[in-house]
Order: structure tokens, then sequence, then C-alpha cells
């Protein structure tokens, strides 16, 4: 019999130990502290009597309630006479409601507030002044559903007389029959009728990933004054976004240009995807008054929109210049054309008349082409995943913009005239940098790398000549991403570098940019303790067409600052480096992307930056198909793994995630979209099973953590759950966890801490 007084067998929560609960707790504050630092979303810039305001729009985590805080923070920007710039902050940031959208006027003298509707409540449409809301209109379900924040649909537009605002929003839902217990019912039925139910309707395709339940992007316009709102016409065989005024002389036939994209065809997954071609179009605002060109168009046949870019397979991120005479826009042709998910973009512009209808004949003017192969140093072209919405210098024609070159993000100006490009953030600098807004001639940026938070900067244009332009960057004492003492110590102790991966392929059939170097960025501690090296997690991004850039990274700092080196391998068929290297990657999946992981990790090896002993693999989505792939493929390498919503098995995936025409893009390469079939061939699928992970499960004895969203439809949670079950069988030791109510990005607070709490656990439990 136990002795009455000895204690309680203490319980542990499922699958921990008191070992791994100690580490749990150990961790879990750390990661705390890195998960509260704040994220600015967007900024704009306001001129006044008493100077320049910046007001910014920030996101935190808020975990206990699993949503992200929102709140804005305010700044009086001061100028001396020397070129020196402070910024005087608001004692306190005032958050916003869940869901809200906001946007300044052209003039920085009214504010529009848009609350999307809870349940069956109205759209909310407010109009603030400096002091007080001034206008408050309620839209109904009837009219439209919530307007889209999505940032890419996403398209909310003032004019410039400050009267009319277009935004996007989704169509009202479709009228469904409805039954009772006599059967069905004839005629028309409120939603919250006793004694009823509705029928389902038709399935309808919809975007994808992300876009679940979401009904078809429209164009609207609502008159601030009134609170009038009216729909588009003419885009029923189009989803439509990014909507934005034209210029107009006198105030008669004011335009909207939006993108669109095909709709009455097979939609396929639209998120992270701009292989989907898209074209500008224009067409006549609602409430634009009618007057008949001399062409003696009636006003039926006006309202009709006008496809502005008939003569190129992609065209989005619409900007007038400031003197309403050019339209310019980016194009991902280059994915459109090829079928890559992700490529080289070129920038491009059409002339504008002011009092002459659109036209669908316009020339467009090439401004920067696509960059096949670089040479060393210098611009690799254009991947820019967002413009300001007033982009523009005060000369009119140099327009600023964020985008990627190499494993960095730079400030470019881009002259639309003469093409020319100059990269104007600090030069020699691995940090990336971003622009936020332009203040007149000057750039609010936020510049940061993988040891160092975000911290804002402020560039003057401070000698601009016909030939040359020089920027001076200051340093801004900002209170957003102010974090624990305990994160800026740790963070001292880490430094990084880009280094550079010589290509190790002997095919000899290489085009010269897929044979020039790739590039991987390494953390480590400034000290080695006891001439040792920290266990090392390579770090793998997906796409495969997508990059990993010298930014702050939340969940990476937090496994660097527990003791590991970090080698994040941007290989070959990454953006940022030249259209020839990212092309030479499909086609080729889990062999060549494979081998310049290796040869990135032997890399660092023969450099004595690692142990060969103490090495760990971190993937998503395609990351975690070259993690999976590793460790079948090198099973001694690495002594664990953890991978997020990876691709384990594409004859799977084919048919059944939300972009099927990946597999064959990737899997065949230039002659995947002549292929394409949703209805694959046995000879298909077995090319598939070749090219994926679960050819080589025989071989895997690496331990390994999956983390999987429920409800991703890019990466089904099947394919990954039937790699596990595999390894399961053969006796692997296997983790997983599955998140219920997220997708593919795995991105809700609760859950994204909850990722990399268990991945830090995982490498710490087996690669000490």
């Amino acid at each position: 019999m136990e002795n009455a007084d000895s204690s309680p067998l203490k319980r542990f929560p499922l699958g921990l130990d008191e070992t791994t609960e100690e580490e749990y707790a150990s961790q879990s504050t750390l990661l705390q502290d890195f998960a509260s630092i704040p994220t600015i979303d967007k900024a704009w810039t306001f001129t006044s009597t008493s100077g320049s305001q910046c007001m910014f729009s920030v996101s935190q985590p808020n975990l206990l309630a699993n949503k992200n805080r929102k709140y804005i923070l305010s700044s009086h920007i001061s100028k001396g006479s020397t070129n020196d710039v402070s910024f005087q902050w608001d004692a306190f940031p005032i958050e916003t409601s869940s869901g809200s959208i906001m946007v300044p006027s052209p003039s920085g003298s009214k504010l529009l507030v848009v609350r999307n509707p809870e349940n069956d409540s109205p759209t909310k449409f407010e109009i603030w002044g400096p002091s007080r809301v001034e206008k408050e209109f309620h839209v109904p379900l009837s009219a439209h559903g919530s307007v889209y924040s999505d940032g890419w649909f996403e398209g909310i537009s003032w004019n410039d007389d400050e009267n009319f605002i277009a935004y996007v929003a989704e169509e009202p839902a479709p009228s469904k029959s409805v039954f009772t217990h006599l059967g069905y019912k004839k005629g028309n039925s409120t939603d919250k009728e006793c004694g009823s139910w509705k029928g389902q309707g038709d399935w309808e395709e919809d975007w994808g990933e992300t876009y679940p339940g979401k009904r078809e992007p429209a164009i609207f316009v609502i008159d601030v004054n009134s609170g009038e709102v009216h729909p588009v016409e003419g885009t029923r065989k189009l989803s439509v976004g990014q909507v934005v005024w034209a210029p107009a002389s006198g105030g008669l036939q004011q335009y909207l240009v939006f993108v669109g994209w095909p709709s009455d065809t097979r939609k396929l997954g639209i998120k992270y995807c701009y292989n989907r071609p898209c074209a500008l179009y224009a067409v006549r605002s609602p409430f634009s008054k009618s007057e008949d060109h001399k062409s003696g168009t009636n006003a039926s046949e006006e309202a009709f929109p006008v496809k502005l870019t008939q003569r190129i397979s992609s065209a989005f991120f619409p900007r007038f210049s400031p003197d309403g005479k050019a339209l310019v826009f980016l194009s991902a042709k280059s994915s459109v054309d090829s079928w890559v998910h992700s490529a080289t973009q070129s920038l491009h512009r059409i002339a504008w008349s002011l009092d002459v209808k659109p036209s669908p004949d316009a020339d467009i003017v090439d401004v920067v082409p696509v960059v096949m192969c670089p040479e060393d140093g210098c611009f690799p072209g254009l991947y820019c995943f967002n413009l300001l919405t007033k982009p523009w210098l005060s000369d009119g024609y140099t327009m600023i913009l964020s985008s990627v070159w190499g494993s960095t993000e730079v400030i470019l100006s881009v002259n639309v005239l003469s093409g020319k490009v100059s990269s104007i953030s600090p030069e020699n600098s691995n940090f990336s940098w971003s622009v936020l807004a332009l203040d007149g001639n000057n750039i609010v940026a936020v510049c940061s790398s993988p040891t160092d938070v975000p911290e804002i900067k402020y560039g003057s244009l401070v000698v601009k000549s016909s030939a040359e332009a020089s920027w001076s960057w200051l340093d801004i004492s900002s209170p957003i991403y102010r974090c624990s003492e305990k994160v800026i110590s740790l963070l001292s102790s880490r430094q990084f570098s880009i280094i550079k991966i010589p290509v190790r392929d002997d095919s000899g059939n290489l085009t010269k940019g897929a044979g020039n170097p790739y590039e991987a960025i390494f953390v480590s501690s400034k000290s080695k303790s006891h001439n040792l090296c920290d266990p090392l997690i390579v770090v793998l991004h997906g796409g495969p067409h997508f990059i990993s850039l010298s930014s702050f990274s939340k969940s990476l700092a937090f496994l660097s600052s527990i003791g590991y080196s970090l080698l994040i391998v941007n290989y070959r068929g990454s953006l940022g480096f030249g259209e020839e290297a990212l092309q030479s990657l499909p086609g080729k999946i889990g062999s060549q992307d494979v081998n310049d992981v290796l040869a990135a990790i032997d890399h660092v090896v023969n450099m004595g930056l690692a142990d060969p002993a103490k090495i760990a693999v971190l993937g998503g989505s395609h990351g975690g198909f070259l993690t999976t792939h590793l460790i079948g493929q090198a099973p001694d390498k690495f002594a664990a793994a953890a991978t997020r919503n990876p691709v384990c098995s594409l004859p799977l995936m084919v048919g059944t995630a939300d972009i099927p025409d990946w597999c064959y893009a990737e899997t065949f390469g230039k002659q995947g979209k002549s292929m394409y079939t949703e209805a694959p061939s046995s000879e298909h699928l077995a090319v598939f099973h070749s090219k994926s992970p679960i050819s080589h499960i025989s071989k895997v004895k690496t331990p390994i953590l999956f983390l999987l969203g429920a409800k991703d439809l890019r990466v089904p949670i099947c394919t990954g759950l039937q790699y596990a079950r595999a390894l399961k069988e053969k006796g692997t030791e296997v983790k997983v966890l599955v998140f219920r109510e997220d997708n593919h990005a795995i991105d809700r607070p609760q859950s994204d801490f909850e990722s990399f709490l268990n991945i830090g656990v995982w490498f710490k439990k087996h690669c000490k």
C-alpha cells in the first residue's frame, strides 16, 4: 500500500515530459518577447500649414484574443535648417477596431473609415474631419458585402475633388431556393423567416487559398455628400480590383481605371500567384455627367469597360503621373507566359488624354524591361510586391518603389521617361530597406536585418543635377519598435552576412544566369564557445519562386537567439537574381534545388562555420518540399527536421490543390503549360511521383515535426498527413500538430506562436 503522505503523480500535458515542459516554459517566455514586437503595415504623410504629419498603421499580435491588434500612431515631422529632421510622436496610439479600413483623402483633410459587417449588419462608411465624424453611411447587404482589404483585389480611391470614393466589395449574394415543411416555397422570402431554410444554390468557383466563401469582387462608387452608392456596370465576366480614379478636365466624364482578371473560366488560386492573366480597363464612373462625344457613342455603350492593355498578358498596380498624362503599371508577363507563379517583372506606361475617351489601341511603352542575366552587382530586374498610392517625386517623372535585389530589398528611383533605374538606399548595406511613404521629395522608410529590429529612416534628396541625385538618410527615433532588454541583448550578440555560393553543376548546358553564384544569409553568434560551432538550422523559403530577405523576422530571430546559427538559402529559382536564374528551376525541382541546398551546407561546413553533426532543416510549402526531399536524399545529414504545410506528394496535390497548374509548370518546365489537364494520365502521375519527396521515404530516418493547417487550400493537409503516416508506419519519429482554423500561412497569432515554440523545443531535443 502506498504511503498516504507521498505526493501525487505529477501530470504533464499530452506528449510532454518534465524536461520538455521546462523547455517549453523557458522558450515561450522569450518567444513572447519577440512576438510582441509590432509591425508597421502602412504609412501616410500630409502637408499642412504647420508642416508635415505622418500617420502609421501598426499591428501587434494579441495572443489571448488570437488576432492582431491594430492601431494608429501619428507624428509631426519637424525639419531644421541644416537637414535635421525629428519626429514628435503622439503620447499614445489609438486602437482601431477589427475589420476596419482607413484611407486618407488626397488633401489629407478627410479620413475614410470603413467598418466591414459582422453577420448580417451593413457596411459602415465614416468620413472623419480633423476633430469629429462628419458623415456616416450604412450600406446594406442588398447593395454589397464586405469591402475587400486583401492587398490584391483591394482598391479604395478618392477622386481629386474628394466628393466620390470608388472601392471594391463583394457583390450581393444571389437569391437561393427556400424550403419549408411543405416543400419548395415560391416567391421571395426573408433570411430570418421562421420554419424555413435556404437551399445551397449552385457551386461557384472561387480564387482558392484565403478566398473561400468570398463572393466576386465588384466596383462601387459612393457619393461622400449623400451616401448614395452605385455599382459599376459591365464587369460581369471579370474579377476586378485595384481601382483608381483617372484624372479628368472640367469634372466631366470621370473615368475609373481598374485591374480585371477573367472570371468566366476555370479559376485557379490567385494568392501569391502573379501568373494569372490580367489587364487594365477604363470605365466611366456611374456618377459621371453624361456627355456625348464627337463619335456619337451613346451613354450605354460608353459605360462598357475599355481594355487598355490589349497587347500585354499582365498589367496591375496602375498609377497616374502627377500631370495626368501617363498611366504607369507593373506587369508579370514573364509569369503569365512561362506559367511560373512569380518571376521578374517589368514596368510600362501608356499615354493618357484628359479630353479624349480611353482607347484600346494605346501604345505600351517599355519603361523597365525584364532583366535576363544581370552583370555582377548590377540591377537584377524588378521584383515589387506593392506600390505607393502616390509614388512620385515633385519632378513628376521619378517613381520611388521597393524591390528585391539579390537577398536584400532596396529602394529604387525609376525615371519613367528615360527608364533609368537607381538604387537610392545606402550602398554596401546588406540590410533590407522598404519605402513606407513620401513626404514631398523625402522618403519615410523602414530598415532592418536578421539581427536588427526595424528602424524608421528619413531620406532626403540633398543634391540633384541632370546627371545624378544624392540621398542622405537619417535615423528617426520611434516608440513603435521598442522591445525588451532581453531581446536587445540577445540580438546584439548575433551577426549576419550574405554568402555567395558557387554553382555545383557539371551538366555543361546552363545559361549564363543559371551558372552564376546564388546566395545564402548566414546568421551566427559573434563569438564561439570553446571554439565550437552552434548547431545549424537550414532555413528554406517556399515558392519556389520567392525570396528570403535580409530583413528582420521575429520567428527566425527567436530561433537564432536560443543558440542556433541560421543558413537561409536562396537557391536558384529565387527572386532577385534575374530571369535566367529563376527559369533554370522549372522542370528540375527535387534535384537542382535540393543540390543547391546541399552545396550551400557543404560550403559553410568547409568554411568552418558549421558542425556537420549538428544540422537541422526547416521549411514551409516548397521549402517543406525541399525539407522532406533532403531527409530522404541525404538521410545521414540532418539531426532533425521541421516543416510547415509541405508539398510531399505531387500526385496527391495535383488533384486537390487550388493550383494544379503549379504541379505541371514546376515538374515539366516549359512543356507543362501545353501538357496541363484536369485529369492527369498515369504517365503524368508517375513523373509527379518520381519528383516527390514521398518517393524517397524508405530512406528517411530523421525525426521530423509537421505543422499543418487544416484549411490549407494551397497544399492540402492530406499531403502532409500521408507522408507523416508513412513515416510512422516504418518507425521514424514523427510529431504532427494540426491547426484546425488555419490556412497555408499558419499565421494566426496563437498558431504562429505555437508553431515556432514547438520548432524550438523539437530542435533542442534532437539537435543539441
